[in-house]
């Protein structure tokens, strides 16, 4: 029997690892359940698994928690700082899943202590890539990639070299507006923005589908992952999302990972690796879909993905200052406040006017985030 925990255990995640764990209950053993301040759904499943812990991280929801935990024997605790000490408790895997920078120190944390940690949380590669990777490298912590694209990745390079690589390419769907017109997009409503073709997601990340930011942070957190350097990181436009992202070797070879759109597929790998479980997805039927398509990404119409490349190959503070600037044009596009056409803009915009030395810490990355949060609103604030 296996430990794990599970940080962002109410979230999307969360709840796709815990489907599957809950389908072997004789292999796990739960350690620490974690959320933000879901106190009712996280205490029912503390109680179901018989976690050791259960942390919120809004202090706020403690009390309730507590209340909802009473006599199960299950230890209840609240704030950052329980986040933290719940990441750093021996397990064999950490799910990272918690969404945001507040996912940073228990991240840190996890890798710290040496773990093999599950990474769902953009932040921890996108702001913080260089102070992570180095945790790691000291640590000898293991990371598996949980994000469909990088998860595929993970599989196509196993048992190979990166010097054999020759490209490392993300596939992106193109999200709701991939046939649009730039006319067409200088009308898109947050409505629109939010029904994503493939896959089942929150709000914010749909709006990042949409504009390809999405894709342009998962290019970022692979260069961290997969350091072949930027000139050997491409993407792609598939519009089905059957292929989830391909490795080309130098001698013409090239490698995809095919899978249906459920996140349980890639969490399953990483819960597995370096084996292999059953899952309760569908099977692939290729006949069913008939054809696979590929287009190249339009950096003119969807300029975001040109951002996030620049911002990599950049480095230091810049990927940070960009997912920052991004969380707040989203915010303010979702709110009707922003045009759609104007996300992307308003986020070179703040890439343009603030660029801060490289953060060495972990608190230095949190610094550049608000304080990139902080320039964004008032980039967007009415002259």
């Amino acid at each position: 029997m296996r430990t794990i925990s599970i940080h962002g255990a109410t979230g999307s995640i969360g709840t796709s690892t815990l489907d599957l764990v809950r389908r072997q209950p004789d292999r796990w053993r739960v350690v620490a359940l974690t959320a933000n301040g879901n106190a009712a759904e996280l205490a029912r499943l503390a109680r179901e698994f018989s976690a050791e812990v259960a942390v919120v991280a809004d202090e706020a929801c403690l009390p309730a928690l507590r209340e909802a935990l009473a006599g199960s024997g299950i230890a209840a605790a609240g704030g950052a700082a329980s986040l933290v000490e719940a990441a750093a408790r021996p397990a064999d895997l950490t799910i990272a899943a918690i969404v945001g920078c507040a996912g940073l120190a228990p991240t840190m944390a996890a890798i710290e202590q040496g773990r093999t940690v599950a990474l769902a949380n953009k932040e921890a590669l996108v702001s913080a890539g260089a102070v992570m990777t180095a945790a790691v490298a000291r640590s000898g912590a293991t990371l598996l990639p949980v994000d469909s694209e990088h998860n595929a990745i993970f599989q196509c390079l196993a048992g190979n070299d990166l010097a054999d690589v020759r490209w490392i390419t993300l596939t992106a769907s193109g999200g709701p507006f991939r046939d649009w017109s730039l006319e067409q997009l200088a009308h898109a409503t947050p409505a629109q923005a939010v029904k994503h073709p493939n896959w089942s997601m929150g709000a914010k990340i749909s709006v990042d589908s949409a504009t390809m930011m999405n894709k342009g942070l998962e290019f970022i957190e692979a260069f961290h992952l997969f350091p072949v350097g930027v000139e050997r990181l491409r993407i792609i436009v598939h519009p089905q999302s059957v292929v989830h992202s391909m490795v080309e070797y130098r001698d013409g070879s090239t490698l995809a990972q095919l899978g249906p759109s459920d996140m349980r597929v890639p969490i399953a790998s990483a819960l597995a690796w370096p084996a292999r479980m059953d899952t309760p997805c569908a099977p692939l039927d290729l006949a069913a879909i008939g054809e696979l398509t590929f287009r190249a990404a339009d950096e003119v119409r969807f300029p975001a993905t040109r951002l996030a490349r620049e911002a990599a190959h950049a480095g230091g503070a810049a990927p940070a200052v960009l997912n920052a600037a991004n969380e707040i044009a989203v915010a303010a596009f979702l709110a009707g406040k922003l045009a759609f056409t104007r996300i992307a803009a308003e986020v070179e915009s703040v890439l343009t006017r603030y660029a801060p030395r490289a953060p060495a810490s972990l608190a230095d990355v949190i610094a550049v985030d608000a304080e990139a949060r902080a320039r964004a609103r008032e980039l967007l604030e009415p002259a």
